[in-house]
């Protein structure tokens, strides 16, 4: 047996249960994880409440971990005991150890510590399909990161700044504002106080931008179209605020021949060599300290339920990292 944490039905943080769950070997194509550490991510809570779908119950929640394979099942030649490995994406994080697909798994580079990669691959990831593959941020382009002291924001700021962008950030606090600006943001936009597309308009000279990063939804969703230039690119990757509204797609057109898209990370990761090569160009710009892993706070794993009562309060900052 080994400690996770399911949920059996869709409910609020007291849905989350730390419990005993039973420990398999690896069959074929498949490894043994102890994990090591554990990342948290907003579409955990998207599981939990129901906005995403489980597919069954109960479940173990998590998508992102780091940890070292201890047994191997037959066939698996990649992999051998002893690796330090990490994933991104599906379930069976929350947990103190895991079997899972040997193919799923991406070797940690040598100077790269177990937490870090906890709190950077699918979070990194994510950042890397947005800014290099959805939108290929040049040299001399303004972007707006929504929620830019967040996880994927920190990683967003940095990265986009070290290719050559200006980049708007939304934060909800001063506190986050410096945050962001000593990550690469270098427009922080408190969106308590400032109105972000008034900041967009002055910053631009009236221009407007090329892309819009938005994970926050809901309450960000149709206001961020005010920021784009004709022509650009609306990317919603998010719905921190809740989901967003049905669209009437002549918006769109009224507002420029806009363009909008509804990304997944899986999508961009479809083959084995997709995410080998995404995964290595992101240990790259970590390795080479242009993208600096900012872990703003841990849990244990039987404190996972105040992690996510955090993350939804956005009380946490950067990266938040469990710990078996």
């Amino acid at each position: 047996m080994t400690k996770a944490v399911r949920i059996h039905n869709y409910g609020g943080p007291e849905a989350l249960r730390y419990e005993d769950v039973a420990d398999e070997a690896p069959g074929a194509g498949q490894v043994h994880l102890r994990q090591t550490a554990i990342g948290l991510n907003f579409i955990d809570v998207y599981y939990r409440t129901g906005v995403y779908k489980a597919p069954q119950f109960p479940i173990t929640l998590g998508c992102e971990a780091a940890g070292e394979i201890d047994a191997i099942g037959e066939g698996v030649t990649e992999f051998k005991v002893g690796d330090r490995v990490c994933y991104g994406g599906g379930f069976g994080g929350y947990a103190e150890a895991r079997t899972m697909p040997a193919d799923r798994l991406i070797k940690i580079p040598h100077g790269i510590t177990d937490k870090q990669a906890a709190a950077m691959t699918l979070q990194g990831l994510t950042a890397q399909y947005l800014l290099r593959l959805t939108y290929r941020v040049q040299k001399g382009d303004t972007i707006l990161v929504h929620a830019a002291a967040g996880g994927v924001g920190l990683i967003m700021c940095q990265w986009a700044k070290y290719l050559g962008a200006t980049v708007i950030g939304t934060v909800g606090s001063d506190e986050k504002a410096k945050l962001a600006a000593a990550h690469g943001c270098d427009y922080p936009v408190v969106y308590t106080k400032e109105d972000y597309v008034q900041r967009v308009r002055q910053i631009t000279k009236g221009e407007m931008l090329p892309v819009v990063y938005d994970s926050i939804g809901k309450d960000t969703f149709e206001r961020s179209l005010d920021c784009l230039r004709p022509r650009g690119l609306m990317v919603s990757f998010g719905n921190a605020s809740g989901k967003v509204d049905p669209v009437d797609l002549q918006i769109l057109s009224q507002k420029g021949s806009l363009f909008l898209t509804r990304p997944t990370l899986y999508s961009y990761n479809i083959t084995r060599a997709e995410l080998l090569a995404n995964a290595a160009e992101l240990f790259d710009v970590v390795k080479h300290e242009h993208v600096r892993i900012q872990i703003g706070q841990t849990y244990k794993l039987k404190d996972v339920a105040q992690a996510q009562i955090d993350l939804e309060a956005r009380k946490t900052t950067g990266s938040t990292v469990i710990l078996p």
